[in-house]
């Protein structure tokens, strides 16, 4: 396998597995959701549960066989240095579970996040909520895809223009100061109440005009559903209307960031 992805053939190939392996950790994790768990708290002070673990597990060994010479990021194992990190082309960037939070208060807002970054950005992506039983999914040039069952796959595109009344997918664990702040600046407003990158989702697919994530979240939470929204016409930036980019520094914090539809605003003079 060449050190960047250069053909479309090889990135359809890469998908198609990405998507399986979404499904296969989000059984692992509905297994554990039905027959009940108990939460830890991890040394930053989130929660975590067996369902995190067993979804880690299942997607580092399938990646590692998928690509063995392609090294794995994810929220549930210790990073290596940057210094390491620093030389890598390319590398999997993954949230075994997305929204722990939810996931223990049974909300069902929650995913199985997977991307392929290449160049600090994202070129593959897959997000899988397990309980609404819906896959979104896209890869660089090839357009995002919503999928629920089995057939039923639909070209996703966000919605270009916002109208005086700003859509808004909001977190249901998280309305910082700042938060609150840049939706009294809008005219109007409605939120649609979201777990975990589904809200970003929910951009992409043109429900909302906006998620506007003005509080703390790391790479791993963000890359997936970057490239979904990209592909279906939107954008993923921080606060001065710069895409996100991964892997520059040694935290894996992101910046404040925007996921909209609407490139003609500028989503900053809200804040």
């Amino acid at each position: 396998m060449s050190s960047l992805l250069v053909n479309k053939q090889e990135i359809e190939a890469l998908l198609a597995e990405v998507k399986q392996i979404a499904y296969e950790a989000g059984r692992n994790i509905m297994e554990i959701y039905e027959r009940g768990f108990s939460v830890e708290e991890k040394s930053d002070h989130t929660p975590v549960t067996e369902a995190d673990f067993a979804a880690h597990r299942v997607i580092l060994a399938s990646l590692q066989a998928l690509t063995p010479n392609i090294p794995i990021l994810s929220e549930e194992c210790s990073p290596p240095p940057y210094h390491e990190r620093a030389r890598w082309p390319r590398y999997w960037l993954v949230d075994p579970l997305d929204g722990t939070r939810e996931f223990i208060r049974r909300s069902g807002e929650f995913s199985v996040n997977i991307a392929l970054v290449e160049g600090q950005r994202p070129v593959l992506g897959t997000v899988y909520g397990p309980v609404v039983g819906c896959l979104y999914y896209a890869a660089k040039g090839m357009g995002a895809f919503k999928k629920y069952g089995i057939d039923d796959v639909q070209p996703i595109h966000v919605r270009e223009s916002c109208s005086e009344k700003v859509v808004i997918a909001g977190s249901r664990s998280h309305h910082s100061d700042e938060f609150k702040q840049f939706i009294s600046h809008l005219p109007d407003y409605e939120i649609i109440p979201m777990g975990s990158a589904l809200k970003s989702c929910l951009v992409a697919e043109g429900e909302a005009d906006i998620y506007a994530r003005l509080g703390p979240t790391s790479e791993w939470d963000t890359a997936a559903a970057q490239i979904i929204v990209e592909e279906a016409g939107g954008q993923i930036t921080n606060t001065q209307m710069q895409p996100l980019c991964y892997n520059t520094r040694e935290e894996l914090l992101n910046p404040h960031f925007f996921a909209f539809g609407d490139k003609s605003r500028c989503w900053s003079k809200y804040l």
